[in-house]
């Protein structure tokens, strides 16, 4: 991103003939870093291994994404469509916290959050690494809700780097608003679920994908950086919800109704 450089005007009021100084450019954003230090969690010690061929869990994974390919063009593949948009979680947990959070209303929340989506991909890719687990349309034939990308089948199945994303957002809105922990957890598993309605994921790796998003969030609670930053969020989230227009009552009702549906 480049840095916006602040150029101050030269006053005529009894400056005439006399240059005012360029204004210093403002400094850089600092940068996103982690919370955790690399070797805070390993994952991969702790979680099971991905499926293998010839057993049941990964017979299981085909099943499920043959069967999910009948939900094409419904609602809830659209659904899953918006929910590839990863950092678009926060956003489109509105109806489930009851306010939309956003850049501009909620500084501090995004900024957390990015740190903790640093965290998700390092605490993800560790184990992806290794299992190198394939995607369900590069083993069995279907159509997937994105694009047929190199990028996207070069990068491993298990687990699921959205699904621990996303589940540490609903985990961590969850304890920022105890109230609406409900909708919210739910929300946060149907974006989970997107991954299989996409057939970008097998079954495996989004239930693999919830654990270790919750293995980082308590990982995360231990860590003081996070604990502080979060008390501060809680504040903001707190005044946001005061302030901020409720989301569209039709909406919400619409995707409560996708939400509360089972792809499998």
């Amino acid at each position: 991103m480049r840095a916006m450089v602040l150029v101050t005007a030269v006053s005529a009021l009894g400056l005439v003939g006399a240059a005012a100084a360029p204004a210093k450019a403002p400094a850089p954003p600092a940068p996103i870093t982690p919370y955790l230090a690399p070797d805070a969690i390993d994952t991969y010690k702790i979680l099971p291994p991905a499926p293998v061929a010839g057993t049941t869990r990964y017979e299981a994974d085909r099943t499920i994404f043959l069967q999910t390919r009948k939900l094409e063009g419904t609602p809830r593949w659209d659904m899953a469509k918006g929910d590839d948009n990863s950092f678009g979680i926060i956003k489109g947990m509105s109806c489930a916290i009851g306010a939309e959070l956003t850049p501009e209303n909620a500084p501090k929340t995004y900024r957390m959050f990015m740190r903790v989506g640093r965290d998700a991909s390092i605490t993800t890719n560790h184990p992806k690494d290794i299992y190198k687990r394939q995607r369900p349309y590069l083993i069995d034939e279907g159509n997937i809700c994105i694009n047929k990308s190199d990028a996207l089948a070069k990068s491993p199945d298990y687990p699921s780097g959205h699904n621990t994303w996303g589940w540490s957002v609903g985990l961590i809105l969850a304890e920022i608003a105890p109230d609406r922990a409900t909708p919210i957890m739910a929300r946060a598993r149907a974006f989970g679920e997107s991954r299989l309605v996409c057939g970008v994921h097998n079954m495996s790796a989004v239930h693999i994908g919830w654990a270790n998003g919750s293995i980082m969030v308590a990982a995360l609670h231990g860590n003081p950086e996070f604990q502080k930053d979060l008390e501060a969020v809680k504040k903001e989230v707190a005044a946001v919800r005061k302030t901020a227009p409720a989301p569209d009552a039709a909406r919400c009702a619409a995707e409560a109704e996708l939400v509360a549906q089972s792809p499998y």
